[in-house]
């Protein structure tokens, strides 16, 4: 007869105190160790450009020639000496012998060159010496350079906004940049190691005063100016077209902006560099109007002394706020009692609060707009709810009436007016 036999029990040993604590040591030190190689691999990579060294020499870049001579080398010398002339001739210098022009030359960069048996076509840039031409040119520029200003160069493309994540062309471009005869005092980082984390497109939209003093403090600036690339391809390949915006300023204010056309990729650098120019200027010509100051509130020792005129308008502007929201509310009566007008209005007994998007693209419209508002017959109150300078603000008006017969009002006031579900959009 066969018997089955029971089934043993495997054996079981039990683990010492010292054991299990080790083996629980261990399982921390691999958990932190993976969670130290995911930062490592955050600000390690390729990552991080290191901008030029700055002078204050002056460049002239993109000039062309094509010449010919008996032999190549003779062809580029006389290259080189038409690209000098013609660089001298850029920048309105006074009439000199060639000698002279070529004793004022520090260096000759070559952008794109084609050398022949007798011909030399090219694109180059000159770099004359600030000292040994300033006596024909001028010790210095004219007007007060700027106070320091981070540069955040933000890049848009494919529908992904990047900054120093990892590499790209526009930052480059401005990497590349020698802004040593420009007015504006720009504080390029490199992109290298935690700056990769600290400074990425989510800050740009950011308002809090607070974490923007933390990182101009790092970089030693004042302020904060962001230079916006929005490129589009065509097709692989195929042209590229790239919509500049120029802000600045922890709110995003804008400046200007405008559109460059390349035909391929291998023009790209060529566009961006030309595009980190027009910035310059741009940016050069708001210093000059006044515009690109440094925010106030992002002056730590100014915020901790305000200057009693600047609080007197703060409290003015809290209490006018303040004195909106509750008209809007309904808390308070902007007709009190008193003598009866001659001809007095009628209130609607319902008052309703309406959304109106319009317009912003200075302060100036925004206030010109809501004084309009206030002034139309039956509204009760009219404040901003959503602000953006440059773009689309949103306020939210109480008035005694249908939404029908708000829009009405506003045409009657001189606005073109779009209805939609419990809403308007105005305009001029």
């Amino acid at each position: 007869m066969i018997r089955s036999l029971p089934l043993s029990r495997p054996v079981q040993w039990p683990l010492s105190r010292s054991v299990a604590r080790a083996a629980t040591g261990l399982a921390l030190l691999v958990a932190l160790g993976l969670g130290l190689a995911a930062v490592l691999a955050q600000v390690t990579g390729d990552r991080g450009i290191a901008p030029v060294v700055s002078s204050s020499d002056v460049d002239v870049t993109g000039i062309e020639v094509d010449v010919t001579a008996a032999t190549a080398e003779e062809a580029r010398e006389k290259g080189w000496r038409e690209a000098q002339r013609l660089a001298w001739r850029k920048i309105d210098g006074p009439a000199i012998s060639d000698s002279q022009l070529e004793s004022l030359v520090s260096a000759v960069v070559i952008e794109q060159e084609r050398v022949g048996p007798r011909r030399y076509i090219a694109r180059l840039g000159i770099t004359f010496d600030r000292i040994r031409s300033g006596q024909y040119l001028g010790n210095a520029r004219g007007g007060q350079r700027s106070a320091p200003m981070l540069l955040m160069p933000v890049t848009i493309s494919g529908g992904a906004a990047v900054m120093f994540e990892k590499r790209n062309p526009w930052q480059r471009a401005w990497a590349e940049f020698n802004p040593g005869s420009s007015r504006i005092d720009y504080v390029r980082p490199s992109g290298a190691g935690g700056e990769s984390l600290l400074l990425t497109y989510g800050q740009t939209g950011r308002r809090s005063r607070t974490w923007w003093r933390v990182i101009l403090d790092q970089f030693g600036a004042a302020d904060v100016i962001v230079p916006v690339a929005n490129i589009q391809r065509e097709w692989p390949g195929g042209p590229i077209k790239a919509q500049f915006t120029a802000r600045y300023g922890p709110d995003g204010r804008y400046l200007d902006g405008f559109t460059l056309t390349a035909e391929n990729e291998a023009q790209l650098p060529d566009m961006l560099a030309q595009a980190v120019r027009q910035f310059d200027t741009i940016y050069e010509g708001a210093l000059a109007e006044g515009r690109l100051r440094p925010d106030p509130t992002l002056d730590i020792a100014a915020s901790a002394d305000v200057d009693p005129a600047l609080q007197r308008l703060i409290d003015i502007g809290r209490a006018i706020q303040a004195r909106e929201e509750a008209i809007a509310s309904g808390v308070v009566d902007i007709n009190p009692a008193g003598p009866a007008p001659q001809q007095p209005s009628v209130q609607p007994a319902t008052v309703s609060s309406y959304v109106v998007q319009f317009a912003s693209p200075d302060a100036a419209t925004i206030d010109s707009t809501l004084a309009s508002i206030r002034n139309v017959g039956g509204v009760r109150g009219a404040v901003t709810s959503s602000l953006a300078i440059g773009g689309t603000s949103v306020m939210r008006v109480s008035y005694g009436g249908t939404l029908d017969e708000l829009a009405q009002a506003l045409r009657a006031s001189g606005f073109n007016v779009q209805q939609g579900s419990n809403a308007l959009a105005i305009s001029r």
